[in-house]
């Protein structure tokens, strides 16, 4: 299960049209991308940071891999900095335990708070104890409702959402010899992150792959009908050369009905790291790439977003970190730049 998927809708969903216009990742609230390799503590200011005493807690939306790898950036950068972390915890994707949890960090006293609000309306209220306290909150993915940059929160924190939907379409556009027919399954909700990468992926191949039509058009809000959809699209387009699928749980389902249907040609690409859809990948399956967000660069530059807003260095309001496209031959580099561990063994066997 992805992290980013299953929270409420957020206040705002990017279309199709904005996609084009601009290219390129914009924030919920229409604000500019700014790299995260740009985001860094001044060194004149490690030192103040380091004797200051400073606290952070990480009060997570639910455990995963992917949750793992952005605690290690923040708290890798947490340690350089000298600032300690009180408190970490995982709400389940549950909004009133996500409250609770503010509630019991903030009785350690914590100076920087970093979260992935669940529900925009209620984690308004629940961080407002925070923020009224003069906590510096950072944020991933999601923002709630109403809050103002500078000064209710440092900065929100995401992946390059348009970079990760255009290079699945570069990696299925390879993967079909540039020509072809494409099924586009993508996150039926109004949710600004999914809304960027799958609409990217449609643009990048409307525009920049002429020889490839998208005949098949699917929204999906339940990954457990992921198999039924793909049955459905390869009975009417027997012939589909690549299905885009919106995240790596519904492209499991995806997979499971070409193998069911002794499909060996059909060309899959999907977003977010998966140990079963890679070894497909990493064996010369259907799975032609997976493309990834750099999650422990993501937990680096919360982290330095947080340490700065202690210092008086604003952030820009919208920060993201790089997409990669993982294939066949750079699982364990992929593994490695994405979540800053080894790769599963079961895919270092199988590439081996």
């Amino acid at each position: 299960m992805n992290w980013k998927l299953f929270g409420p809708a957020s206040v705002l969903a990017i279309s199709l049209t904005a996609v084009v216009a601009h290219a390129e990742t914009i924030g919920p609230q229409g604000e500019a991308a700014t790299p995260s390799a740009s985001v860094t503590v001044p060194d004149g200011k490690v030192a103040m940071l380091q004797g200051g005493g400073y606290k952070a807690a990480l009060l997570w939306h639910d455990q995963s891999d992917f949750v793992n790898a952005v605690t290690a950036g923040a708290s890798d950068e947490f340690a350089r900095l000298g600032i300690e972390v009180v408190a970490t915890t995982s709400a389940g994707f549950d909004a009133a335990k996500q409250r609770s949890d503010v509630e019991t960090a903030m009785a350690k006293e914590p100076d920087i708070i970093l979260s992935l609000p669940l529900d925009p309306v209620t984690s308004a209220a629940a961080f407002a104890e925070a923020r009224d306290a003069g906590v510096k909150l950072v944020f991933l993915s999601n923002l709630p409702s109403d809050y103002q940059h500078p000064r209710d929160y440092a900065a929100i924190v995401t992946d390059d959402l348009f970079q990760m939907g255009k290079q699945a379409a570069d990696a299925l556009a390879a993967a079909m010899g540039n020509t072809g027919t494409v099924g586009w399954v993508f996150h039926d909700a109004n949710y600004y992150v999914t809304n960027q990468r799958d609409n990217a992926f449609k643009a990048t191949i409307e525009n920049n792959y002429p020889d490839i039509s998208i005949v098949a058009e699917q929204g999906i809000s339940d990954p457990a009908r992921a198999e039924e959809i793909a049955n459905a699209m390869l009975l009417k387009n027997p012939d589909l050369g690549g299905i885009y699928v919106t995240w790596a749980g519904p492209a499991e389902g995806v997979l499971a009905a070409l193998r069911a249907a002794g499909n060996t040609t059909t060309r899959i690409v999907t977003l977010d790291l998966s140990e079963p859809i890679a070894l497909d990948m990493v064996r010369g399956g259907n799975v032609a790439a997976i493309v990834a967000d750099e999650a422990y660069e993501l937990g680096r530059a919360m982290a330095a977003v947080g340490a700065r807003a202690l210092v008086g260095e604003d952030s820009p309001p919208f920060v993201v970190a790089p997409a990669i496209t993982v294939s066949a031959g750079t699982v364990a580099e992929g593994w490695m730049q994405s979540l800053h561990r080894e790769a599963p063994a079961s895919l270092l066997e199988a590439a081996n």
